[in-house]
Protein backbone atom coordinates (compact mmCIF):
# COMPACT_ATOMS: atom_id res chain seq x y z
CA UNK A 1 0.00 0.00 0.00
CA UNK A 2 1.23 3.54 -1.12
CA UNK A 3 0.46 5.59 1.96
CA UNK A 4 0.36 9.91 1.00
CA UNK A 5 0.17 12.62 3.71
CA UNK A 6 -1.90 14.87 2.92
CA UNK A 7 -1.19 18.53 4.56
CA UNK A 8 -3.94 20.42 3.77
CA UNK A 9 -4.79 24.27 5.36
CA UNK A 10 -8.09 26.41 4.75
CA UNK A 11 -8.25 27.19 0.86
CA UNK A 12 -10.87 24.82 -0.15
CA UNK A 13 -9.77 24.84 -4.23
CA UNK A 14 -5.84 24.21 -3.13
CA UNK A 15 -6.92 21.18 -1.01
CA UNK A 16 -9.04 20.07 -4.47
CA UNK A 17 -6.31 20.47 -6.02
CA UNK A 18 -3.93 18.33 -4.13
CA UNK A 19 -6.59 15.39 -3.94
CA UNK A 20 -6.85 15.13 -7.37
CA UNK A 21 -3.44 14.87 -7.45
CA UNK A 22 -3.10 12.14 -5.55
CA UNK A 23 -6.04 10.53 -7.46
CA UNK A 24 -4.28 10.76 -10.51
CA UNK A 25 -0.84 8.81 -9.67
CA UNK A 26 -1.15 5.59 -11.24
CA UNK A 27 -1.29 3.50 -8.31
CA UNK A 28 -4.37 5.70 -6.36
CA UNK A 29 -7.15 3.47 -8.22
CA UNK A 30 -5.66 0.01 -6.51
CA UNK A 31 -3.51 0.77 -3.56
CA UNK A 32 -3.53 4.09 -1.83
CA UNK A 33 -3.83 5.13 1.31
CA UNK A 34 -4.51 8.60 2.29
CA UNK A 35 -3.39 10.66 6.09
CA UNK A 36 -5.28 13.98 5.74
CA UNK A 37 -2.99 16.57 8.09
CA UNK A 38 -4.19 19.94 9.26
CA UNK A 39 -2.14 21.67 11.50
CA UNK A 40 -3.58 24.62 13.30
CA UNK A 41 -1.18 27.69 14.23
CA UNK A 42 -3.87 29.61 15.71
CA UNK A 43 -7.36 27.98 17.26
CA UNK A 44 -9.04 30.36 19.15
CA UNK A 45 -12.46 28.43 18.50
CA UNK A 46 -11.50 25.53 19.57
CA UNK A 47 -12.25 24.14 15.56
CA UNK A 48 -11.47 20.45 15.06
CA UNK A 49 -9.30 19.07 11.74
CA UNK A 50 -12.68 17.98 10.41
CA UNK A 51 -14.51 21.31 10.47
CA UNK A 52 -11.90 22.81 8.01
CA UNK A 53 -13.43 23.24 4.95
CA UNK A 54 -10.15 22.51 2.70
CA UNK A 55 -9.93 18.90 4.90
CA UNK A 56 -13.55 18.35 4.10
CA UNK A 57 -13.23 19.22 0.45
CA UNK A 58 -10.90 16.97 -0.34
CA UNK A 59 -11.30 14.19 2.14
CA UNK A 60 -14.75 14.03 -0.30
CA UNK A 61 -13.15 13.98 -3.10
CA UNK A 62 -11.14 11.19 -1.98
CA UNK A 63 -13.54 9.11 -0.74
CA UNK A 64 -15.18 9.96 -4.54
CA UNK A 65 -12.29 8.37 -6.02
CA UNK A 66 -12.77 5.43 -3.38
CA UNK A 67 -9.37 6.37 -1.98
CA UNK A 68 -9.41 5.29 2.11
CA UNK A 69 -8.64 8.15 4.17
CA UNK A 70 -7.75 9.17 8.09
CA UNK A 71 -7.86 12.85 9.72
CA UNK A 72 -4.90 13.96 11.97
CA UNK A 73 -5.16 17.02 13.32
CA UNK A 74 -2.16 18.94 14.93
CA UNK A 75 -0.97 22.25 16.62
CA UNK A 76 2.66 24.38 15.91
CA UNK A 77 4.79 25.05 12.88
CA UNK A 78 3.04 23.71 10.44
CA UNK A 79 6.07 22.58 7.92
CA UNK A 80 7.58 20.82 11.10
CA UNK A 81 4.05 19.59 12.18
CA UNK A 82 4.27 17.94 8.37
CA UNK A 83 7.58 16.06 8.86
CA UNK A 84 6.91 14.88 12.27
CA UNK A 85 3.74 13.23 11.00
CA UNK A 86 5.14 12.09 7.90
CA UNK A 87 8.14 10.50 9.72
CA UNK A 88 5.86 9.00 12.67
CA UNK A 89 3.21 7.39 10.04
CA UNK A 90 6.11 6.24 8.01
CA UNK A 91 4.33 7.85 4.78
CA UNK A 92 5.80 7.17 1.24
CA UNK A 93 4.85 10.46 0.09
CA UNK A 94 4.08 14.05 1.64
CA UNK A 95 1.65 16.14 -0.20
CA UNK A 96 1.62 19.64 0.13
CA UNK A 97 -0.12 22.82 -1.65
CA UNK A 98 1.88 25.58 -3.31
CA UNK A 99 0.82 29.00 -3.57
CA UNK A 100 2.02 32.20 -5.57
CA UNK A 101 4.28 34.40 -3.82
CA UNK A 102 6.41 37.10 -4.37
CA UNK A 103 10.00 36.91 -3.48
CA UNK A 104 9.95 39.32 -1.21
CA UNK A 105 6.78 37.34 0.52
CA UNK A 106 8.60 34.25 0.71
CA UNK A 107 11.52 35.98 2.58
CA UNK A 108 9.34 37.50 4.90
CA UNK A 109 7.07 34.91 5.63
CA UNK A 110 8.50 31.86 4.31
CA UNK A 111 7.56 28.93 2.52
CA UNK A 112 5.90 26.24 4.36
CA UNK A 113 6.18 23.62 0.83
CA UNK A 114 10.00 25.01 0.37
CA UNK A 115 10.76 24.42 3.89
CA UNK A 116 9.12 20.40 3.53
CA UNK A 117 10.51 20.01 -0.09
CA UNK A 118 14.28 21.25 1.52
CA UNK A 119 13.68 18.99 4.50
CA UNK A 120 11.66 15.61 3.95
CA UNK A 121 13.31 12.67 3.82
CA UNK A 122 10.97 11.15 1.92
CA UNK A 123 8.94 12.06 -2.09
CA UNK A 124 7.23 15.70 -1.75
CA UNK A 125 4.77 15.88 -4.49
CA UNK A 126 3.63 19.63 -5.04
CA UNK A 127 -0.01 20.62 -5.79
CA UNK A 128 -1.27 24.20 -7.05
CA UNK A 129 -4.50 25.40 -7.38
CA UNK A 130 -4.43 25.45 -10.89
CA UNK A 131 -4.69 21.89 -11.12
CA UNK A 132 -7.43 19.87 -13.28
Amino acid sequence: MYHVLLAVDETESRAVAQANAIIDLSEAKADVRVTLLHSFTDNPSGASAPQVTGVRRAKDALEAAKIETDIVEASGNPADTILDVAEDRNVDCICVGGRKRSPAGKALFGSVAQSVILTAKRPVLVAGEGQR
